[in-house]
């Protein structure tokens, strides 16, 4: 694994619900790919293959025009070492969820 990358597609629709449905089928796409991935609420995050992710950032794009988007817009971040290992979504990530059945949302006062 060499590479962590997230992508946020943005739909060119106006409903919410439109939104929802085009981004989830752009996640049903990252899903079938096998790789590992972290779904939040403003992007995905995969980890693998740097050439395996670019080519899945790729389709996500057509994935979102089969699905009835007229046009997308996406951000991509990437961290890549192609002579290293990145450090895994578990590993960035899970102190935070520690308690993500007990607590859904921490509000900041």
């Amino acid at each position: 694994m060499n590479a962590n990358v997230a992508i946020q597609v943005l739909p060119s629709v106006l409903e919410d619900e439109e939104i929802v449905r085009i981004v989830d089928a752009v996640i049903d796409y990252i899903k079938s790919t096998g790789v590992e991935y972290y779904v939040g609420p403003c992007e995905t995050a995969m980890e693998g293959d740097y050439e395996e992710l670019m080519e899945i950032v790729r389709q996500c794009q057509y994935i979102a025009v089969e699905a009835g988007a007229p046009s997308v817009m996406s951000y991509v971040k990437i961290t890549y070492k192609p002579d290293g290992e990145n450090l895994t979504i578990e590993r960035k990530t899970a102190k935070h969820h520690l308690n993500d059945g007990i607590k859904k949302l921490t509000k900041v006062a």
